[in-house]
């Protein structure tokens, strides 16, 4: 058991884990007893369905669930990882089809936190386990996410004391799934303090894409002749607020994000970006908890703590030294 501990305390800092709930704790210890527990009962298949392979930070989130599960239930378990390209409808489809093929657990980014919730339960009455990760699914069982509501707060807080409490700023928006109402909220709260930041309007869903960052912003500059900060949900959009500026030859504001991915890092350490800070996500981390919910939900065991909120960090040049990727 021991061993089985520092293990898991080598891959996540003792300091990462403090501000986390003590179900956290108490679940990493469960990946020790994960092979007693599941006798009797063989879990042979996993479904994961994310909101875009395209984006990164949902690509290594697919990769981590697909490594925790060989790691946990052994090599020989079938992991399919699908794409729903941020479309409830191809979502629903994806849920239909892993019941037909009647997986055991299934875990999901939902496109649509609340819209999910039909599809979900008509997997959980086949007899699946249903996890959500990175945001909550209507009608899942357990859900492992970042602490949202903090990541939006921190940026913003970095966001505010960088404008010294005064300037106007655009939140560059995404879809409607928790994660992202969460950063904004947290935004929103730390914003509204200082008394001389104004709130652009423009509450416009930009995709959580680099297309969409690009979009966005080029219609916001066409709209506000003067920004002073952007907010952006997460790395791709912030890139491509980053081009679209670039484009525009636009060099008066500056940018923060949430997600802490590589590419999202390099264009921090760019000299030219507009990009000045990123708060961390731990994908491989969120996944490994998924799997472990999953895996004890499976068993029958019950889960008294079923939201699990990782910690989240900022990230700037000043601390960019030693920082590895995605925070493994």
């Amino acid at each position: 058991m021991a061993a089985c501990f520092m293990k898991w305390q080598s891959r996540t800092p003792f300091s990462a884990l403090l501000p986390m709930r003590i179900g956290a704790l108490l679940f990493a210890i469960l990946i020790c007893l994960l092979p007693q527990i599941v006798q009797g009962r063989e879990l042979t298949s996993v479904g994961v369905i994310v909101a875009d392979l395209e984006n990164p930070f949902f690509e290594q989130l697919g990769r981590g669930v697909q490594d925790a599960a060989k790691r946990m239930i052994g090599p020989s378990v079938k992991v399919t990882v699908r794409s729903s390209g941020y479309d409830l409808d191809r979502q629903i489809k994806q849920i239909d089809t892993f019941i037909a093929e009647h997986v055991d657990l299934l875990v999901i980014n939902a496109v649509d936190t609340q819209g999910i919730e039909a599809a979900v339960l008509r997997a959980r009455a086949a007899g699946i386990i249903v996890v959500a990760v990175d945001v909550k699914a209507s009608g899942a069982q357990a859900t492992a996410m970042s602490d949202n509501r903090a990541a939006g707060t921190i940026a913003c807080q970095y966001l505010a004391q960088r404008l010294g409490g005064k300037g106007d700023v655009l939140i560059v928006d995404g879809p409607p799934v928790s994660s992202v109402t969460e950063r904004v909220s947290g935004c929103r709260t730390a914003l509204s303090i200082f008394p001389q930041i104004r709130i652009l309007p423009d509450d416009e869903n930009c995709g959580g894409s680099l297309e969409g960052g690009l979009a966005c912003m080029t219609d916001a500059l066409m709209k506000y002749p003067r920004l002073d900060a952007a907010f952006a949900i997460n790395d791709p959009t912030a890139i491509g607020a980053n081009i679209a500026a670039a484009r525009a030859t636009r060099s008066e504001f500056f940018i923060v994000s949430v997600d802490g991915s590589p590419r999202g890092v390099e264009v921090l350490r760019q000299a030219d970006t507009r990009l000045v800070a990123t708060v961390t996500q731990r994908p491989w981390q969120m996944a490994e908890m998924a799997v472990t919910f999953g895996l004890a939900l499976f068993a029958g065991k019950p889960v008294s703590d079923n939201i699990i909120q990782i910690p989240v960090d900022l990230l700037t040049r000043n601390n960019i030294a030693n920082y590895t990727d995605w925070g493994r």
